[in-house]
């Protein structure tokens, strides 16, 4: 069966990216945008939620922070991105419980990689 991964971001040009990612490595991708249907879809036990933590209309920090304290979704691996500057912001979401927080573009030229390791191939 196919992995899932969702992606909670706006970001048209970088979903298209996400997009490419997800279908060289065999995965399924979902994009959200709202704070309840993530912690909904996140019970069918997505490989992988991707998020842009700069995108503060969906709440990423109380997402993550919700995601990693519930026993039925706290061993999904999640991975935010934010500009690289922003260090106060990496901090949160890390102390939020988020896995791996990168720069942008850290996550781009990343992508591939990061999304095989989640495919559960090679």
């Amino acid at each position: 069966m196919q992995k899932q991964v969702l992606a909670v971001l706006t970001d048209l040009f970088f979903s298209v990216k996400l997009s490419e990612a997800a279908k060289r490595n065999g995965l399924g991708l979902e994009f959200v945008t709202e704070a309840k249907d993530v912690l909904e879809k996140a019970k069918s036990k997505p490989s992988l939620i991707v998020f842009d933590l700069n995108y503060e209309a969906a709440n990423p920090l109380q997402i993550i922070a919700a995601l990693k304290s519930s026993p039925e979704t706290k061993g999904i691996s999640l991975i935010g991105y934010l500009q690289h500057i922003q260090a106060d912001l990496k901090m949160q979401a890390q102390e939020a419980g988020c896995d791996m927080v990168l720069a942008r573009s850290a996550l781009s030229q990343n992508m591939s990689i990061i999304f095989k390791r989640h495919s559960g191939i090679g």
